[in-house]
């Protein structure tokens, strides 16, 4: 009787993590909150509005925290397979075995111009998945939606960036989401033309 030892990691554990779904959710939702209540804390304490410095602040902390988390995942579930050769397969990971793994589907579409610009469009971003817009409060309602979601995306390009650095690229992620709740996540390769 032999033991795999637990560095080794399974197709069925990408497929199957012993994850909880709703613990990841849970934490997701409440990460920008947290960010939010630290930087404050330690930005500006008892002031209630925040400014741009504070906000700009809140982003990089998301941002900090998802990278390591990038990382972490990338040494973990990468362990017992070849390296990305290229860019393209690095991106293919990501689209693939990575999103499966926090999201539990695959990213929906994947452009690039092969110059070093990627571009992920998921047409159901589960953090994203359960904010909602009232419509009868007018076109402003939809506008202050979309600047809320957007703090929610700084995490995930954080996992992108650190899990692309762990596969040996360098990269800049930015995300935004033009409806509800699709997200659309680009990636530069340091010195790509776009």
């Amino acid at each position: 009787m032999s033991k795999q030892p637990l560095s080794q990691t399974s197709e069925d554990e990408i497929i199957n993590p012993k994850l909880n779904v709703s613990c990841l959710d849970f934490l997701l939702i409440e990460l920008v909150p947290l960010a939010q209540r630290i930087t404050e804390q330690l930005h500006a304490p008892g002031t209630i509005h925040m400014d741009d410095e504070t906000r700009e602040a809140v982003f990089w902390r998301l941002d900090g925290l998802g990278y390591r988390v990038g990382q972490g995942l990338v040494e973990r579930f990468s362990a017992n397979k070849p390296r990305p050769t290229t860019p393209l397969d690095a991106i293919k990971f990501i689209c693939k075995d990575l999103w499966i793994l926090l999201f539990r589907k695959q990213i929906d579409n994947l452009k690039t111009n092969h110059r070093g610009v990627y571009v992920l469009t998921d047409v159901r971003f589960q953090p994203l998945s359960r904010m909602s817009v009232d419509r009868r409060a007018g076109p402003k309602a939809g506008e202050d939606a979309l600047r809320r979601a957007q703090a929610f995306l700084y995490f995930p390009c954080g996992v992108v960036r650190g899990a692309l650095q762990g596969l040996g690229l360098d990269v800049t992620v930015t995300a935004e989401t033009t409806e509800i709740p699709s997200a659309t996540f680009q990636i530069k390769t340091k010195g790509a033309k776009a």
